[in-house]
């Protein structure tokens, strides 16, 4: 399904460690007691950003550089040196009267000793380890504490810093596990709810990519594709030996989109424009789950515009809900789409054009949801975190009951009478790689006067989340086969998987480069002159969201 755009794409670039970064998720920003300026209290606030550690670093490096020793100092502040090394370490905090005394001793101002840079390169890669080593992360190792002294080189401080990034950075990779990702999901299902999941921005994109190739309405042939990719400057080429984790693979520095020869039957328009889509979004690599599946709905709700036009397929709506007779397969055929972007079209336009709320259901044929939307008030059935995707649906959902009928040619519908209403819904079946889905477009009673299907006799009731609807058995029979039933469960092999390592695009890095370099083109080819080559951006999204 799509979800609300972000402000525009967000990019967070990765790196190694800097020394200045100091306040990373996996330690405290900075130890407890931070200045406050005040006489009575330790010198300023949380949120005045002093680090204690910092403050003590300025004060040893103003202190030497006036050639005073610890000893020295401390006498001048009548302080014993351990207290002062107390101070210079980090380790007490400070009262604004004894900032002004240590400011007077050194002859600097207070301002001096507050200032936020570390006094130098070496002081900001001893902050920096010394804050690694205070962290949760490191603690955990079980190592014993590295003392930061002279004999240790700068180039042994930034390697166990670069050691020590690295291993949070993996620690973050396997906290991102799908639990993450379905609360990211409902995040955005509702934000999607709230908007009536209709983007007019992304609406406006499309109108302005299909005036490139004078597309004035009907289906988007597959010729008109290949045109519209040629007036964005790309070249598309069909290649058996794309890697088997990528849809696509836009190399954007030879301005080339390559596509999979032979593999399954996805629509291969649809994938053309992902691609395009992402081009003309600006999309760079996603930083984290939650980035990834904002950028796949929206690719994947521009591409549905360009093959189903607003302009054309809202007057399209209008007559057919004039007539009463809105289909999603009326809409499927004049626009030459599947059946599930049909359905996936209709809820962003329908609320918007038609004032008629909908929701959307792909439920596999093991009653498992794959993907949901409504903005119709209809309860989903939700895990304990509200995710709704991984999900049982009811079984006298119109989204099971299809897989019952013999006759597929036809539409099925029927009424549901649930905890929240009466609901309508019409259900056909597709296949996919995973093997059968389920495709659902529904709404409440009060509206179902405009769909053809509303006059089915189908009535079904379902009280879920009432286990006693369809989720406990009959304990009749449970009692009669208590204790002699041991099943073998068919797990599916993501069950317990991280997000993908590496890059959250989900595809083999080290298969697309060696692809791009097979297929680069020569340095004197079309593609001589241009920028050093970029990122190659990886076209991952399904058929969807």
């Amino acid at each position: 399904m799509t979800a609300q755009p972000p402000p525009g794409p967000r990019r967070h670039p990765a790196g190694p460690a800097r020394p200045d970064a100091v306040g990373r998720a996996d330690g405290p920003a900075r130890p407890a007691g931070t200045l406050r300026p005040d006489a009575a209290g330790p010198v300023g606030s949380p949120d005045d950003d002093v680090d204690p550690l910092l403050l003590g670093r300025r004060i040893r490096a103003r202190r030497t550089e006036r050639g005073l020793s610890l000893a020295e100092l401390a006498a001048a502040l009548d302080r014993a040196p351990s207290q002062l090394s107390v101070i210079e370490n980090g380790k007490r905090e400070l009262r604004l009267g004894e900032l002004r005394r240590i400011a007077r001793a050194l002859e600097v101002g207070v301002e001096d000793l507050l200032d936020p840079a570390p006094p130098s390169r070496r002081a900001a890669l001893e902050i920096a380890l010394e804050k690694a080593q205070a962290g949760a992360l490191y603690q955990g190792l079980g190592l014993p504490d590295l003392p930061v002294r002279k004999t240790l080189s700068d180039a042994a401080i930034e390697t166990i810093l670069a050691l020590h990034e690295e291993l949070r950075r993996l620690h973050e990779e396997r906290a991102a596990t799908p639990e993450e990702a379905r609360r990211v999901n409902g995040q955005l299902r509702q934000e999607q709810s709230e908007a009536g999941n209709y983007y007019p921005a992304l609406e406006q994109t499309a109108r302005e990519l299909l005036a490139r190739i004078d597309h004035r309405g009907g289906p988007l042939s597959h010729r008109k594709v290949s045109l519209l990719a040629e007036a964005l400057g790309f070249t598309l080429h069909s290649v058996p030996d794309l890697p088997h984790s990528a849809r696509s693979l836009t190399d954007a520095a030879s301005m080339r989109i390559y596509l999979p020869l032979g593999r399954g039957t996805a629509d291969p328009r649809t994938t053309v424009l992902q691609a395009l889509a992402a081009h003309a979004l600006g999309m760079a690599e996603p930083a984290d789950y939650g980035e990834l599946l904002r950028q796949r709905v929206e690719v994947n709700y521009l591409a549905a515009a360009m093959l189903v036009p607003e302009e054309g397929a809202s007057a399209f709506l209008r007559g057919a809900k004039a007539q009463r007779e809105l289909s999603v397969e009326d809409l499927r055929d004049e626009f030459a789409v599947t059946y599930e972007l049909a359905a996936h079209r209709f809820t962003n336009l329908a609320t918007h054009h038609l004032d008629i709320p909908v929701h959307f259901l792909k439920v596999h044929s093991s009653g498992t949801i794959v993907k949901a939307y409504q903005n119709d008030r209809v309860r989903f059935p939700t895990d304990a975190l509200g995710a709704v995707e991984g999900q049982l649906v009811c079984r006298w959902w119109s989204a099971r009951r299809v897989f019952r009928t013999e006759d597929r040619m036809r539409q099925y519908s029927q009424y549901t009478d649930k905890p929240g209403g009466t609901y309508w819904c019409t259900s056909r079946i597709e296949s996919g790689s995973g093997g059968e889905f389920s495709i659902s477009v529904g709404t409440d009673f009060a509206h179902t006067k405009w769909f053809r299907g509303r006059e089915t006799s189908v009535r079904h009731g379902s009280t879920c989340p009432d286990p006693s609807c369809c989720r406990a058995p009959d304990p009749e029979v449970e009692r009669r086969w208590e204790g002699s039933v041991w099943p073998v469960a068919r797990l599916h092999a993501s069950l317990l998987a991280a997000m993908p390592t590496g890059t959250f695009t989900g595809v083999d890095r080290v298969a697309m480069l060696e692809f791009l370099e097979r297929h680069a083109p020569p340095a004197d080819g079309p593609a001589a002159g241009t920028a050093a080559r970029g990122t190659a951006a990886a076209g991952t999204a399904a058929d969807g969201r």
